[in-house]
């Protein structure tokens, strides 16, 4: 059997930017950010203001340090799934312990299907090329589900996360059961 990919974005899984912005959740650690992308990104909208004098702020971001060895134990191969791209193996793979993983790069200008359809759903179906995956990503809604299951070939689980609360236990315990039970039906199929 082929293993799963677990595909994983940051802002909302992994920080968890919608909880209360001055009380840090339970277990996450702190991280002032400056990365290259969003040095850019924030010089460019200072400028549109009218503040080109104006110093870019590090972006806050918060990180529970048990989530990296979580998510290398669960039974699948794991890619950044993030807007984040390289710059996730660069800033937040060591903050995690995880080690350099794969990235979907994203097409450039990013669009919006149409129906409601996230803009990053095409571009992951396209990835995985028929690969089973788990994606945990704050803006998976019903329709990425439909428009996978009907433009992916293997078998998908799209998983909604809480940005307020990031993964929990129970999301954890759902993505390892979801591949647990992919392992037994490839098993089934193979007596």
């Amino acid at each position: 059997m082929v293993r799963p990919v677990l595909l994983v974005d940051v802002d909302g899984p992994l920080n968890p930017y919608a909880a209360r912005p001055h009380r840090r959740p339970e277990g996450y650690e702190t991280h002032r950010l400056l990365t290259p992308r969003w040095h850019a990104a924030e010089r460019r909208r200072l400028n549109e203001w009218g503040l080109p004098d104006k110093q870019v702020r590090p972006l806050r971001v918060w990180l529970n340090p048990d989530h990296g060895p979580a998510l290398a134990s669960l039974p699948y191969d794991l890619v950044w799934a993030t807007t984040w791209e390289e710059e996730a193996n660069d800033f937040l793979a060591p903050l995690l312990g995880l080690p350099t993983l794969p990235f979907i790069p994203w097409p450039e200008p990013r669009t919006e299907p149409e129906n409601g359809v996230f803009w990053k759903t095409p571009s992951i179906v396209a990835w995985a090329r028929g690969r089973p995956f788990a994606w945990v990503d704050d803006e998976i809604t019903d329709a990425d589900r439909v428009w996978t299951r009907e433009h992916h070939a293997g078998q998908a689980l799209l998983h909604r996360v809480d940005p307020r609360t990031g993964l929990t236990a129970e999301d954890f315990a759902l993505l390892s059961d979801w591949a647990q039970g992919l392992a037994r039906t490839s098993a089934a199929k193979d007596r």
